[in-house]
């Protein structure tokens, strides 16, 4: 069983979901504002939030952004619109996935465990490249001796990338084995989670040393 908070405005989409997550064995709780959902975040600690992006007050955006500051709690948005505008927003606040409105509760769900799982260990030891240090057991990153803090996502792709320096790997690929699903060719959720975790571990994210483009065909670690 998983802690959900699911912050939504709309009260009937918001009952219906709370109910269909509660009979699938989530705990879930409920907060119709942005300035509610913080609040419900902070004092509970959630497993992982369900956000609408079009909220009243303290919009979607601004509480994935508060959210991902203060801590690795994965955020699957809920967006209207299957558009960029929506889908890069929230992707660039820091969201782990999207699910488009109505959202089916079988397919949110899914979407929930999937990125659950990602904040399991692999239990390898630790990983050396260059001064980026990956501990797979702890699931900890540390660049210069100083720790990097990760979403579970930029984590995942992180260890998926350095499972095997040099070899490339195609978004589709990236997208099954990091986001567990297959988004029929959408880039969007690979591209933004390789520019938030460049920001993160390269010095020069133009020329980046780690987590490299190969044009045409995807991202590859290094080679070093």
């Amino acid at each position: 069983m998983a802690a959900i908070l699911l912050v939504e405005d709309d009260p009937l989409v918001r009952r219906g979901l709370e109910l269909a997550l509660s009979r699938l064995g989530h705990d879930v709780s409920t907060a119709p504002t942005g300035e509610d959902g913080l609040a419900a975040y902070r004092s509970s600690a959630p497993d992982l939030v369900v956000l609408d992006l079009m909220l009243p007050g303290v919009d979607g955006f601004e509480v994935c952004r508060q959210i991902r500051a203060a801590g690795g709690t994965p955020v699957i948005m809920l967006t209207a619109r299957d558009d960029d505008f929506d889908v890069v927003g929230g992707l660039a606040a820091g969201a782990d996935d999207y699910v488009v409105k109505p959202a089916r509760p079988s397919v949110l769900d899914a979407r929930i465990r999937a990125v659950l799982r990602r904040t399991a260990g692999t239990n390898e030891g630790v990983r050396a490249h260059g001064e980026l240090r990956i501990d797979t057991s702890g699931l900890t990153v540390s660049l210069r001796g100083e720790q990097v803090p990760l979403t579970p996502t930029e984590l995942r792709l992180l260890l998926t990338l350095t499972r095997a320096p040099g070899r490339v790997f195609g978004r589709e690929q990236l997208l099954q084995e990091v986001w567990e699903h297959d988004y029929l060719g959408d880039s969007r959720l690979v591209d933004n989670c390789v520019q938030r975790l460049r920001a993160k571990i390269e010095a020069n994210t133009t020329a980046p040393r780690y987590v490299q483009t190969v044009r045409g065909f995807g991202y590859r670690f290094g080679p070093l």
